[in-house]
């Protein structure tokens, strides 16, 4: 569930006023580990792509059919791993609260409904 503009606004201050009392702390909280393992296993789902294809053309030029079927399968293992940990990515993406935005989520039916009643609502309560 999203948060709200509220607590997106409030969330934000509290961000930059830790900032502001300990940005040394701050910095080690942004989420660099998870950063530098997305990238690692990036890297190496590549390489066990790599590794698959090999085993792929290997098994053709040999004429194993087994070993270009385990070629294949670490192939689309590999992908797969690669695409769900490019997706993800990091949690904090290494910029701070000053240049951050709120995460951005591809807006489906049912979440653009709900925008469009919350704003009929807060329309409706200003008046």
């Amino acid at each position: 569930m999203p948060l709200s503009e509220h607590e997106q606004r409030l969330l934000e201050q509290m961000e930059r006023a830790l900032y502001a009392e300990d940005p040394k702390f701050a910095s080690a909280l942004e989420g660099t580990g998870l950063r530098t393992y997305t990238r690692r296993r990036v890297y190496l789902a590549a390489a066990g792509f790599v590794a698959g294809i090999a085993l792929l053309m290997g098994g053709m030029v040999a004429q194993l059919i087994w070993v270009s079927v385990v070629g294949f399968l670490v192939m689309l293992g590999c992908a797969v791993l690669a695409v769900t940990a490019w997706r993800r990515g990091p949690v904090g993406s290494g910029a701070g609260p000053r240049t951050a935005s709120p995460p951005r989520r591809k807006a489906g039916v049912m979440d653009r409904m709900e925008q469009r009643w919350q704003r009929r609502r807060d329309e409706h309560d200003g008046l």
